[in-house]
């Protein structure tokens, strides 16, 4: 390893020349160097094992990048491979173990059946390791034509109760009731979460989500316990929406939030950014809603966060395990996992490697050569894939 990082490392200390002052390129954004400030503490730079679940359909395929670029970049990580595949009756047992020994995952999607009385694999991981935040950051990419532009959002969500719960029985033949469960302790860790989140991000403003107009004792008690925690982060903004309104907004006119709410600072023009806090199902509908106008779910990372364990995954859900074609012609978007394990990267303590990573990826999609179908373009994974290695600094 010390063999292999003596050259990352003269590079990382010799100054970078500095950028032209006329440039005007997509370019100019997406390569802006952050100053190093992290200092290791003895023993950080030691390699982590990290549990890898390639996953369903296109999983393999993009798990296979974040692998190729890992190691070209030397990163000191090395993965625990297990195939989980969305059919099984659970996840196995092994599996957990290596998530709670490793206290890190990288996964691709997994597939989940409809109907037929068989739970989630996902929701399983999330119960069983208690990954009580989702976090999904739904934002421009530079270079990239959206319908949006200079949407900047982070959707973070409870991620073990509420209808997600899974409390499902037929009282009587034809007549099924599904449970919706929220609690006191569940609601004020998540939205403990969000503004910590804020706080440490510097973003000025976190948003609850809710329908308490409808359901005044559930999402009541979500909105009763944000107000709480709001209370102990003065310095940051507080406000509240209905989650169809806010779906509606999104979709509509997302740069209005600034002015008629005050709720969230989707076109950056008062330098703040949102925080979304909302309880399961109305935050998987809402990123998925964020990520549409602003890319795609091809170009979001996202996580799942508990106190001891982390999953890193694509952050948006939708069509997350890809169709046939897309499999067949292996033309996958591999930009929302790399993204996401630049996210990793920052959590296992790696700062340098992930924003090399993360500006690589940036300057593949702002120069407009290599895109996957869905960013418009005819790339195949692996071609998205060595473009993003080429451009590894």
């Amino acid at each position: 390893m010390a063999r292999r990082s003596a050259p990352l490392l003269r590079r990382l200390l010799s100054p970078s020349p500095a950028p032209s002052p006329t440039s005007s390129s997509p370019l100019a954004g997406a390569v802006s160097r952050r100053t190093v400030t992290y200092m290791p503490r003895p023993g950080d730079g030691a390699p982590r094992r990290v549990t890898l679940i390639p996953g369903d359909g296109i999983g393999p395929l993009v798990t296979g990048a974040v692998r190729q670029v890992m190691e070209a970049m030397h990163a000191p990580v090395y993965f625990e491979t297990y195939e989980v595949h969305g059919d099984m009756p659970t996840v196995p047992a092994e599996v957990l173990e290596s998530i709670r020994r490793n206290k890190v995952c990288l996964k691709g999607g997994l597939a989940t059946p409809v109907g037929g009385g068989v739970s989630s694999l996902n929701v399983q991981l999330r119960k069983e390791l208690d990954l009580y935040a989702s976090l999904v950051n739904c934002f421009n990419l530079p270079g990239l034509p959206t319908r949006h532009d200079n949407v900047d959002i982070v959707v973070i969500r409870e991620n073990t109760e509420g209808e997600y719960s899974g409390l499902e029985h037929e009282v009587v033949p034809g007549v099924v009731e599904s449970l919706k469960v929220i609690t006191k302790f569940c609601s004020e860790r998540i939205a403990k979460y969000a503004f910590e989140y804020a706080y440490l991000n510097n973003r000025k403003k976190v948003t609850a989500v809710h329908k308490a107009n409808i359901m005044k004792l559930a999402d009541g008690l979500f909105l009763e316990s944000c107000r709480e925690v709001a209370k102990k982060y003065p310095g940051i903004q507080y406000n509240e929406i209905i989650v169809d309104n806010c779906c509606m907004q999104l979709v509509s006119k997302p740069e209005q939030f600034d002015v008629m709410y005050n709720v969230l600072c989707l076109a950056n023009l008062c330098g703040n950014q949102s925080t979304m806090v909302t309880p399961n199902l109305y935050g998987n509908l809402v990123a998925n809603v964020a990520a549409g106008i602003a890319g795609g779910a091809g170009v979001m990372p996202g996580g799942n966060a508990g106190q001891d364990h982390a999953v890193f995954e694509q952050g948006a859900s939708a069509g997350n395990v890809g169709n046939e074609k897309v499999v067949a012609q292996k033309k996958a978007n591999p930009v929302a996992l790399l993204l996401s394990s630049a996210m990793m990267l920052r959590h296992l303590q790696f700062p340098s490697f992930a924003d090399r990573l993360e500006t690589a990826v940036k300057r593949v999609i702002a120069e407009g050569k290599y895109r996957t179908k869905d960013l418009g373009g005819t790339s195949t994974t692996q071609e998205v894939t060595d473009a993003v290695i080429a451009k590894l600094e």
